[in-house]
């Protein structure tokens, strides 16, 4: 792994200061809340300076280069940087279920992931917690830890936070939520999403480059964009998917996503209290046909939904 490297060069270490370092006026993510977290203070994401996670466990529901045959060693992290009105795992994202614990412990489940025979260590929702889990990392190496890292994100990131998980990173597994902010704004209270986002998922793709695969399948390195669409065509696909092959190329891999239905708070908001219809789907997939992105993964909707 190239974060060995960075390991015996001193180069992690001082990248877990730089990091630390931003936690007292905080600027992780885009809300740039400004908040000393390591006295404890909160700021979009109610995270303070203890890490804390909801689970750490092998999970096999990924795509498949991710998930292979043994499962990914998935982390799902409490909190978030969005506040999606749609969150499925909202009582983990936005209600913060979850448990504290240090470094050291986070190091120690990651190691314990490895010795399960995951395919990789997965980080759910990691943006807020890039600190902490370069630190549990750094702590992690000399224990032996090996396994490639993706970073599953809501793609809502600056360049400037990217940046310290260069060569740390083997796989990016990024949202590409919304082409238009006013749509970000309502939905997930994420203003300069679209802008904000095509840049994070351009410097991630200089980071790792296209998706490569070992002889199994198994991603060992690259980039995957997941594209949830919305009812009402609210995610703007027509938009989103024609920039990914004008910008990043025709090659990269799309997860086009189709399990859109109303949870938490979109249950009463109107014109995404209803599932995701046959014809928005359908809609979306030929965008993507269009675009030329051969490469990725296409669902298909509940056979027994009525098209509406």
């Amino acid at each position: 792994m190239q974060y060995h490297a960075l390991y015996q060069s001193g180069e992690l270490l001082q990248r877990v200061r730089t990091a630390y370092q931003r936690l007292a006026s905080c600027d992780l993510c885009p809300h740039h809340c400004g908040v000393n977290r390591i006295k404890g203070e909160q700021g979009r994401c109610k995270s303070g300076l203890m890490p804390r996670i909801a689970s750490a466990n092998l999970h096999r529901g990924e795509e498949p280069p991710i998930s292979g045959s043994r499962g990914s060693g998935t982390i799902f992290f409490s909190g978030c940087t969005l506040s999606c009105l749609f969150c499925q795992n909202y009582p983990i994202s936005q209600q913060n279920n979850g448990e504290s614990i240090s470094t050291a412990e986070l190091a120690k489940r990651m190691l314990g992931l490895q010795k399960r025979g995951a395919h990789n260590l997965n980080l759910v929702t990691p943006t807020h917690w890039l600190p902490q889990f370069l630190a549990a990392l750094w702590l992690a190496i000399p224990q032996g830890f090996q396994l490639p890292i993706v970073w599953n994100s809501s793609g809502y990131e600056t360049v400037e936070a990217l940046q310290l998980l260069d060569g740390v990173v083997s796989v990016y597994l990024p949202d590409m939520k919304y082409a238009d902010d006013a749509q970000a704004i309502v939905l997930s209270n994420a203003p300069g999403y679209a802008a904000t986002n095509r840049r994070a998922v351009t410097e991630m793709l200089r980071q790792v480059g296209q998706l490569q695969v070992d002889e199994n399948g198994i991603a060992v390195q690259g980039l995957i964009i997941r594209h949830l669409v919305l009812p009402q065509a609210r995610a703007g696909s027509a938009e989103t998917l024609p920039w990914i092959a004008r910008q990043l190329g025709p090659e990269t891999h799309i997860a086009l996503m189709s399990q859109y239905f109303p949870a938490w708070k979109a249950t009463r908001t109107d014109g995404i209290n209803r599932a995701l219809s046959h014809d928005e789907y359908d809609a979306a997939v030929a965008v993507l046909e269009e675009a030329g992105l051969e490469n990725g993964w296409v669902q298909e909707l509940d056979q027994e939904r009525d098209r509406i």
